[in-house]
């Protein structure tokens, strides 16, 4: 897949599952670079200037430059932070403005409930509308998704997943996301324990498919098909007939069906 834009205009999606390796910085960041810089006024080539979103739990400066340093690291490319403070919602005509002069954006990682809050107002319909290339990236993949599954680890008071992973919620929880991926998705899955909440959700019959990413894992959407690259695994998951989920995970180089 070539990252620009496909489907009759839909811009390529970037999905990864957390994690600093930096021996795979270009391997995951690289695709979502490269689409950018297609999509940029100067052509395949050009140094694309990349929106990188962060909701500000008050380190938010500290944060961007570790996204600074492993986007540069991926390739040529000019970050401009856009750090929100926690409680403050874009509403669609704010981030159509942000995204006036940039050539991609990533949603960095952190509180995931507060990602989705900050994006629950018209946010998606100004991404969709602008046609760039979207990276998300931890909690960024988690909200990427038309229903998202911000945290918790219980399902009914029993527990999915570890409380670690719960993101400050007790029981699960599925919001409205942005709608750039017909699947709900999960991070650290590997590393943290993840696809538990995941299955419980799909299984539950609240997600119809849903993809757990490992760190240091891509998953870029485009045409109709899902491309997994970098160390981990993505894990697909669908309703079983009779019950239960079926479980396929695929590596780098892989990929599998999705419907968009």
């Amino acid at each position: 897949m070539s990252g620009e834009a496909t489907d009759g205009g839909r811009a390529a999606v970037f999905l990864v599952g957390g994690g600093w390796d930096e021996s795979v910085a270009g391997v995951v960041h690289g695709p979502f670079l490269r689409a950018a810089a297609a999509r940029s006024a100067g052509g395949a080539g050009a140094v694309p200037r990349i929106l990188c979103v962060l909701v500000d739990e008050g380190d938010g400066t500290g944060q961007f430059d570790r996204y600074d340093v492993a986007l540069r690291r991926a390739g040529a490319c000019t970050p401009v932070p856009l750090l929100l403070p926690v409680g403050k919602r874009f509403d669609g005509g704010a981030l159509a403005e942000d995204l006036a002069d940039v050539d991609g954006v990533i949603v960095c990682g952190g509180l995931t409930p507060a990602y989705q809050e900050a994006f629950a107002a018209g946010a998606g319909e100004a991404l969709a509308a602008r046609g760039l290339p979207y990276a998300g990236f931890s909690a960024g993949a988690v909200v990427a998704a038309q229903d998202a599954v911000v945290g918790g680890w219980l399902v009914d008071g029993v527990p999915v997943c570890p409380p670690d992973a719960a993101e400050d919620l007790e029981e699960v929880e599925v919001r409205p996301g942005l709608g750039l991926v017909p699947f709900g998705v999960d991070v650290h899955a590997a590393q943290w324990g993840t696809s538990g909440r995941l299955a419980a959700v799909v299984a539950g019959g609240r997600l119809a498919h849903g993809v757990a990413v490992d760190e240091d894992t891509l998953v870029e959407v485009a045409d109709g098909r899902a491309r997994v690259a970098g160390l981990g695994r993505a894990h697909s998951l669908r309703p079983a007939p009779g019950g239960g989920v079926v479980v396929r995970s695929y590596g780098h180089g892989e990929s599998f069906a999705v419907t968009l």
